[in-house]
């Protein structure tokens, strides 16, 4: 036996998705404002939420850089895509956050308001590690929402939600995690949404290549020099912004920037029918964070429960372990949300 079998061995657990939308009801809730983390997955969440529940998109959120709709706090809003350790503020994400669960932080409750795969498992990095979720947030959503709202992901789909977060990589790299988890979310039930993603008979591993090629492609098309198609960029590699230009006393997605990712946005909207509606998104009128990110390695700590335990005390806002010794981070400095 594998040592991911040896893992997996017991792991039959399923999702209450009744108990999420009673402990989180706001997860449901129409025309809520939300912060999208700028990558497909992220878009995708904020194209969903907007179709289904009429979310309004304020804001877009890097770990360096976060644009906010000047008008609206924070705490207002649904961070999509990030969990965010603040009892204050509401999350979705799918990262693994965890490091210990028989060390437990006492502040741990700082989550309480955040929906997140891996710690309604309690799964932590330290025990669980090759057990992590591995699909992406809009997976998630889609079984969250679909446990209480009646409607289909047409095949057309397939290609933008096999490409976010590289989920068309873990299907066949982490087969044995993979089913695990969908078993987990219910995807094999027939009024899951998420069956005729993951159990689509029509594609063969060939027509599903042609498929993602033809995605791929026109991915590529939008895409320019330092510039994925995919990914709205509003950050350097030093944390300075990008593509982001101040008018008057707030700031905005400059112009190129805006057409580029409305096109990838309308690439999407084509292939799941989910509308983009332009006034539910948000492109100016930002007031700019800039916040520390740094890592583990980088500052040459290592990872355990004494030095998880210190790495807390200084607040961080949103953080992921990359694997089993590092974790990336975001501190709030110089700006802060409140």
């Amino acid at each position: 036996m594998s040592k991911i079998q040896e893992l997996l061995l017991g792991k039959t657990d399923q999702i209450d998705y009744e108990k999420i939308v009673k402990n989180y009801p706001w997860i449901i809730k129409k025309e809520q404002n939300c912060i999208l983390s700028p990558d497909s997955d992220g878009l995708l969440c904020g194209l969903f939420m907007s179709a289904y529940l009429n979310w309004r998109i304020k804001g877009f959120y890097d770990g360096k850089v976060m644009l906010l709709d000047k008008d609206v706090s924070a705490k207002d809003c649904v961070f999509l895509d990030m969990e965010v350790f603040r009892k204050d503020i509401k999350s979705v994400g799918h990262h693994m956050v965890q490091f210990n669960k028989r060390k437990k932080p006492a502040n741990w409750d700082n989550y309480k308001n955040c929906i997140q795969p891996n710690n309604l498992r309690d799964y932590d990095g330290y025990n669980n590690f090759r057990l992590k979720y591995p699909l992406a947030t809009i997976h998630f959503l889609i079984g969250i929402l679909g446990s209480k709202i009646k409607f289909k992901i047409p095949e057309t789909a397939i290609r933008a939600l096999f490409f976010t977060d590289g989920t068309f990589n873990v299907l066949f790299k982490y087969p044995e995690n993979v089913l695990n988890w969908l078993n987990y979310l219910r995807a094999n039930e027939e009024s899951s949404p998420l069956k005729n993603v993951f159990e689509n008979e029509k594609y063969s591993v060939f027509s599903l290549m042609k498929e993602m090629d033809e995605f791929f492609r026109k991915r590529d098309e939008i895409s320019v020099v330092k510039e994925r198609g995919d990914r709205l960029r509003i950050s350097e590699a030093d944390g300075s912004p990008a593509n982001i230009e101040k008018h008057d006393e707030s700031y905005k997605i400059n112009l190129e920037a805006k057409e580029r990712i409305e096109k990838f946005i309308k690439i999407l909207s084509g292939l799941t029918g989910w509308q983009y509606n332009q006034n539910s998104w948000t492109w100016e009128n930002f007031k700019l964070y800039k916040f520390t990110k740094g890592d583990f390695t980088g500052k040459n700590i290592r990872l355990n429960n004494k030095t998880f335990e210190e790495f807390l005390l200084e607040k961080p806002l949103t953080w992921a372990m990359t694997n089993g010794q590092n974790i990336e981070y975001t501190i709030e400095a110089p700006d802060k949300l409140f």
